[in-house]
C-alpha cells in the first residue's frame, strides 16, 4: 500500500516534500503533479524503480525518459549544449516543455535514447514540483502519468489511488493538474523540430 500525502497545492508543506524526497532518494517511486499531467518519478540511479515504471507504463527500450531539473543550472552536467539551444531553454523554461538534447556521459545509459543517445529535459513551472526537486538536491527520471491503453494522463486522484495504491511507493496529491502533456522539442535538430505538440507554445 503506498503513503498519500495531501500537499497544499500553493503553499506545499516542507516536512511532506522532504519525506518525498527521502522515499525518491530510498529507491520508490511516487506520483506527483506538474505544470502539465500528474507523473512517475524515481531517483535516477536506481534501475529496479525505472524498471517499475516500465513495467506500470509498459513501456519499450525506445521510450525517451525526461530529467526533470529544478533549474538550468544542471544541465551542462546531463547534457551537451549549444549557445542557441541554451537560448531556446532560456527562454522557455520553467513551463511545459520537454526539450531533448544530446545526452552527456553522465547520464545513466538506461535513461538514454538507445538509437539516438538523446535524453529529455524539463523544468517544471510547478510549485510542488519545485519544492520536490529542491528537497531532493538533484534531477529525478519523470515520465507522464499515462496509463497502457490510456489517450490521455490520469488526473483524478481516486482513480490514481485505485490505479496505482499498489504499485507505487507515495502518491502526493497536489490538487488538479491538467490532461495535456508537454509539448516535446528535439533541439539537436537545426532548426529544432516540435515532434509532440502539447500544452506549451512553441514558436
Amino acid at each position: 500500500m503506498s503513503q498519500y500525502f495531501s500537499v497544499h497545492p500553493t503553499h506545499p508543506q516542507r516536512r511532506l516534500l522532504v519525506q518525498a524526497a527521502d522515499i525518491v532518494r530510498g529507491g520508490g517511486v511516487i506520483v506527483y503533479p506538474t505544470d502539465s499531467t500528474y507523473a512517475l518519478a524515481c531517483h535516477i540511479g536506481d534501475k529496479a524503480a525505472l524498471d517499475r515504471i516500465r513495467d506500470i507504463r509498459r513501456l519499450d527500450m525506445l521510450h525517451h525518459f525526461t530529467l526533470v531539473c529544478r533549474d538550468l543550472s544542471e544541465l551542462s552536467i546531463y547534457a551537451r549544449v549549444d549557445n542557441t539551444s541554451f537560448r531556446i531553454l532560456k527562454h522557455y523554461t520553467p513551463g511545459p516543455f520537454t526539450f531533448l538534447l544530446h545526452a552527456s556521459r553522465e547520464v545513466p545509459r538506461r535513461l538514454v535514447h538507445p538509437k539516438r543517445r538523446t535524453i529529455g529535459i524539463r523544468v517544471p513551472d510547478h510549485v510542488i514540483a519545485q519544492g520536490l526537486l529542491e528537497a531532493l538536491g538533484e534531477p529525478m527520471m519523470s515520465t507522464s502519468l499515462i496509463l497502457p491503453d490510456a489517450g490521455e494522463a490520469l488526473t483524478d486522484l481516486q482513480e490514481i489511488r485505485d490505479a496505482l495504491e499498489r504499485r507505487v511507493d507515495l502518491i502526493v496529491d497536489g490538487g488538479a493538474c491538467g490532461m495535456t502533456a508537454t509539448t516535446v522539442v528535439d533541439l539537436t535538430e537545426s532548426p529544432p523540430v516540435v515532434i509532440r505538440p502539447g500544452l506549451g507554445v512553441f514558436e
